[in-house]
């Protein structure tokens, strides 16, 4: 069996997890989350680990995969995520209106972004953006939403980045 799979979850104060009707669900101070259990895993939880045991050697694979997301939702629902994205540019502004974010990106038009359920965006500068949140995929995927706007571009470097990404600047044309 892989080590993923191996590892058991540990799990936090104040955290529930539980399996029923098909679905392992996982509770805590941030929110609740839940996802479909493969019929050829089961889940034992015991002493505040939980530990997924796959049923025959060709669901080895998938019990690595649903450990590091059962974890990442047990981490999610106690401490949660946050992702940020940077704003580069003359002009390039983001602003948080009630739900909604709206983003000023040299486009003749603002650009509004309304946040799913379970995402919070808070903006504490005008070029600084955070996206936190108790679903890990669903805050990269809110995230990879908000940079495909205006992704980096490779001459100037204008664009919408997450933080501490590097681009690769490309040296412009030579007469």
């Amino acid at each position: 069996m892989s080590r993923v799979a191996k590892k058991p979850i540990v799990i936090a104060k104040g955290v529930e997890l539980a399996v029923a009707d098909g679905f392992i669900k996982v509770k805590g101070p941030k929110g609740a989350l839940s996802i479909a259990k493969p019929e050829n895993i089961s889940l034992s939880v015991e002493n505040g680990e939980a530990v997924l045991i796959p049923a025959n050697d060709e669901s080895i694979a998938l019990t690595g995969t649903l450990r590091a997301i059962v974890a990442n939702m047990v981490t999610g629902v106690s401490e949660g995520f946050t992702r940020k994205l940077e704003l580069v540019g003359v002009g390039y502004r983001a602003a948080v209106q009630g739900n909604d974010l709206n983003l000023s990106l040299g486009f003749s038009h603002p650009v509004i972004f309304s946040a799913p359920a379970g995402i919070t965006i808070t903006t504490p500068t005008q070029t600084e953006i955070l996206i936190s949140g108790a679903d890990k995929q669903l805050i990269g995927e809110v995230a990879a939403k908000i940079r495909a706007y205006r992704k980096p571009e490779p001459y100037k470097g204008k664009g919408i980045r997450y933080a501490g990404e590097k681009i690769n600047m490309k040296e412009a044309k030579k007469a």
